[in-house]
């Protein structure tokens, strides 16, 4: 399997580069990036890892240019602007569908690989990335899995728990209009129920991470969650007979009642992309919170 990872030079797309040399998964990776100086440093120390995992599995990886992509399995974009101390990702809308739109256009017709986009914001970006592409909606995927992760840590700390023994979901957008299903919370698999007050305690954290998080002016981003999350999305959507249920940025058609908009919501994953999606029931409020997730991811791609 050919992985191009275009945005290889920044913190993401050089942890994700770790983590699938480190996974089971047999690849070739391809490091794409305008600042060949970052692609190298990050190569010329991956080259080293591979020396600590042996030749099996047979990974290899290498320096690479746009004219790459059209040979790639999977395609992850996590190319961006420079990060700035801000309170919104859609700060970088405009800049990041600048740089998107060059890689996007060389797809050359019936590319059949798929997109997994990180570039932030990822639902407007994704929204407009599908109707520029027209790339079958099952193969051009956001990676959102960050938010339901923040709340299951939130969630763990105030159930006092051990990180992991928590599964918790977010849909919607990947931001202040996420969306919690809290009917769906369990712990160690069984289902466990949040008073209000636990609640907005987890909701303080949650809401507040990406402010707290830029606000140090590091200039990076959550680069070991997202280098994991992606590499883990890229083996869930190349196993042959995989049907791994994911939180993920995919354009709806009718699902959830919404039409034309990419948000994330419950997908499995296998086969080369999105076998389909789950469509949960919600509750009135619920519904209501994504749909104007969705008004939002729309008139913002509609501004494109």
């Amino acid at each position: 399997m050919r992985v191009v990872i275009a945005g290889a030079g920044g913190g993401v797309g050089a942890s994700l580069a770790y983590n699938l040399l480190l996974s089971p998964m047999e690849c070739e990776l391809v490091m794409v990036d305008a600042r060949q100086n970052m692609v190298y440093s990050h190569l010329w120390d991956l080259e080293q890892v591979l020396e600590q995992t042996g030749p099996i599995p047979a990974h290899r990886v290498r320096p690479g240019s746009e004219a790459d992509i059209e040979g790639a399995d999977v395609l992850v974009i996590t190319a961006a602007a420079p990060l700035t101390v801000n309170a919104s990702r859609m700060v970088y809308l405009r800049d990041n569908a600048a740089i998107l739109a060059p890689l996007l256009d060389g797809l050359p017709p019936g590319w059949p690989g798929t997109v997994i986009l990180v570039t932030n914001p990822v639902d407007p970006l994704g929204t407009w990335a599908q109707r520029r592409t027209g790339l079958e909606r099952t193969r051009l995927l956001g990676y959102t899995l960050n938010d339901s992760l923040r709340l299951r840590t939130g969630i763990g700390r105030v159930l006092g728990v051990a990180p992991g023994r928590v599964q918790a979901w977010m849909i919607g957008e990947h931001g202040d209009l996420a969306v919690p299903l809290w009917d769906h919370v369990t712990l160690d698999g069984g289902p466990v129920a949040l008073d209000p007050v636990q609640r907005a305690t987890v909701m303080e954290f949650v809401r507040g991470w990406y402010v707290r998080h830029v606000a140090l002016d590091s200039r990076r981003s959550s680069t070991w969650t997202s280098g994991l999350g992606i590499a883990r999305m890229v083996q869930a959507c190349l196993e042959p007979e995989g049907d791994e249920l994911w939180p993920a940025s995919v354009m709806l058609r009718g699902e959830f009642g919404l039409d034309g908009v990419s948000l994330s919501v419950p997908v499995r994953l296998g086969g080369g992309g999105a076998r389909g999606i789950e469509e949960w029931g919600l509750s009135d409020g619920e519904r209501d919170a994504l749909h104007d997730a969705g008004r939002f991811v729309r008139e913002a791609a509609g501004g494109l």
